[in-house]
Formats: structure tokens, C-alpha cells, sequence
């Protein structure tokens, strides 16, 4: 049996404006994971999910192609990583197989609810990654983080593919989307083979120092966002108000720039200066698109963590989910965290995921 798994991500900085070819933003693993487990199976194949335990997918093969049995069910990202997988196997001259893929996750609450780390983007990865090592493909992890982008970007159709990159990569990193036009006419005119050969228009993805100063809190609202509704929202205002919005994505560049200059000189002062104003910016987009980025419970979030000495803001496209704290890792954080959890804000025990 392969065994493999995927971390979940957060939003630092540089949301929305991320989606802007070239445009980027700051984002980080996290050590919770969407595990995927592979074997070989009959005449039948199973896709299981403990999160769906009452929809579990029965397919086999026609020929080289997957047939599913059940047309209506949630598996939409597993689905598109398996057929983007096998396309590129069957390139390299690999034979189909009949197997059982199991999906677990720890990115969702137990209730059900999504915390906002990335669950989709790290279903994905870590699909493509076990049917690689199933069919024997010599993957990089650039070409790992190709493929995933490639199947989750034809589910959702926007966003910028940060949260692949970083379940992928882990650690800190700072993400420059690549240009998703571009990709969709590639898709036609070149074999997966030669699209993971190829240079992204746009794509940078670069790990970034860890410094023992720099201490992450993450609280969640309770109250799950739809990212790709939020992001759709933004899209069709900004068209509106282009100028302003040009502004927006002229800002927030820099400001993650500066961003990464101060995770490079280990400034701690500087990165959180970077967050406020980042903020700040996201306010603005507000005031721009009217899309409710700031709820009024992280705003309690942001501005408590503020008293205790954090920079605070939200994380992802907002409407919900996390917000993340910056603070000094020698500031005793219990009151504060006391404080979220008497306000229905949950705090979230994680830490940063690194590769092995």
C-alpha cells in the first residue's frame, strides 16, 4: 500500500491581488493533512472518503478510460487529480491499473466544518502524489505542484493556486501566480509532458527563513467562507472600478514585497508593520467591491490580538474562517487565547508543516 499526504495552508498576505498574473503573496504549510492511501484492486476500483462515508465512488475501466458509476457525488478535485494523473502516465507509456484510494482529512472540524486551510488544494496534491508513485512517475516537486494546479484549476476555474503551491512545498513561502489564460490555451496546444517542461508565465514560488522570534496564532470563527464565491465577487466589481482596483493590486505587491525583505532580515517589527498595512489594504478592497472581508467576529479577533501586542488580520479571502496573529513567541498568549475562546473564536493548535 502508498501512503501519502498533504498539508494544509494559511493566507499571510497579499489575498485577492494574488490571482493578478505575476502578483504575489505569502502563505504557510500547516501540520494538519489530507492523507491519501492507494492499492491494487480487481475488476473494481473504490474511491472512499471518511468525510463521505455514505458516498463512496465505484468505478472500472473501459478500456484505458475511468467510468464512474455514480454521477453525483463530492469528489470533484480527487476525480479531476486522477485524470490529470493518469493522462500524464499514459504519455510515459504506463499501463492502467484497477485500484482503492482512500481519503482521510484532518482539515475540517468535527462537525464537518471547514477551518479554511486549504482542504481542496490538499486533497489534490496529495492525490496526484500517491497515483505518482503508484504508476512509478519520477515526479519533482515542481512538476507535482504543475500537475495538482492543472486539476484543481479546471474544477475551480479561478484563484490563484497559492494554497497547491504550499501544500506541496510547505514551510513559508512566497507564491507569484502564474497566468491562467495562459494555461487554458496551453491545455490545447501541448501534451502534459510538455506543459510540465515548460516555463509559467508569471510563476514564482520561494521558500522563506524561519526565525524562533516569529510566533503564528490562528483562530477560527466557526463560520466557513466559499473562497471561489468570494473571489467570483471581487472579479465582477472590479471590472467597475478598475482604477482603484489596479491601485489595490499596485499596493499590495509592495507591500508583500517589503514583506519578504523583513522575513529575509529575521525583522519581526517589520513583518507585522507589513500585516497592518496589508489590513489596511483589504480594507480598502472592501470599500472598493463591498465584499464583506472582515466579519465583525475577526475584527474582535484582530483588534484583541492587537492589545496583547500581535499584528492581526484575516487570512485567505475572509467573509469567515481564520484570522492569524503575528507576535513575539517570548508574549504569553494564554490570556488572549482565553479571551477568543469566552467570544466563540476557537483557537487552532497548529504549527508550521516543513518537508521532510
Amino acid at each position: 500500500m502508498i501512503k501519502v499526504k498533504a498539508p494544509g495552508k494559511l493566507y499571510i498576505a497579499g489575498e485577492y491581488a494574488v490571482v493578478e498574473t505575476g502578483c504575489p503573496a505569502i502563505l504557510v504549510g500547516l501540520n494538519k493533512y489530507v492523507y491519501v492511501s492507494i492499492e491494487d484492486s480487481k475488476d473494481f476500483g473504490t474511491i472512499i472518503s471518511k468525510q463521505y462515508e455514505n458516498s463512496t465512488v465505484v468505478w472500472k475501466r473501459r478500456g484505458e478510460h475511468m467510468v464512474i458509476d455514480n454521477r453525483d457525488n463530492p469528489f470533484e478535485y480527487i476525480l479531476s487529480g486522477i485524470r490529470i494523473t493518469e493522462q500524464y502516465a499514459q504519455e510515459l507509456g504506463k499501463k492502467m491499473r484497477c485500484y482503492d484510494l482512500k481519503i482521510d482529512s484532518e482539515l475540517d472540524s468535527p462537525s464537518g466544518k471547514k477551518y479554511g486551510l486549504g482542504s481542496s488544494a490538499a486533497v489534490t496534491v496529495a492525490t496526484v502524489k500517491a497515483l505518482c508513485q503508484y504508476y512509478g512517475l519520477n515526479v519533482t516537486l515542481d512538476q507535482l505542484f504543475k500537475l495538482a494546479a492543472i486539476a484543481h484549476f479546471e474544477v475551480q476555474g479561478n484563484g490563484s493556486l497559492g494554497d497547491i503551491a504550499t501544500s506541496v512545498f510547505g514551510g513559508w513561502l512566497e507564491y507569484h501566480s502564474f497566468d491562467r489564460q495562459w494555461l487554458k490555451a496551453a491545455r490545447h496546444n501541448y501534451s502534459l509532458s510538455e506543459l510540465l517542461a515548460k516555463t509559467w508565465p508569471g510563476l514564482k514560488i520561494m521558500s522563506l527563513p524561519v526565525f524562533d522570534k516569529l510566533n503564528l496564532l490562528i483562530g477560527w470563527t466557526g463560520s466557513p467562507a466559499s473562497t471561489s464565491n468570494l473571489v467570483d465577487k471581487v472579479e465582477l466589481s472590479k471590472e467597475e472600478r478598475r482604477k482603484k482596483y489596479l491601485e489595490f493590486v499596485h499596493e499590495s505587491s509592495k507591500c508583500v514585497e517589503q514583506m519578504e525583505a523583513s522575513f529575509q532580515k529575521h525583522d519581526l517589527p517589520g513583518i507585522q508593520q507589513c500585516l497592518r498595512k496589508n489590513r489596511k489594504l483589504l480594507e480598502n478592497l472592501h470599500e472598493i467591491t463591498g465584499v464583506e472581508i472582515e466579519t465583525p467576529t475577526l475584527k474582535y479577533l484582530i483588534e484583541s490580538a492587537e492589545r496583547f501586542g500581535g499584528a492581526a488580520k484575516t487570512s485567505g479571502a475572509g467573509g469567515g474562517d481564520c484570522g492569524i496573529v503575528l507576535i513575539d513567541s517570548s508574549i504569553d498568549t494564554t490570556p488572549l487565547l482565553d479571551e477568543w475562546t469566552k467570544h466563540d473564536i476557537i483557537p487552532l493548535d497548529l504549527s508550521v508543516h516543513y518537508n521532510d
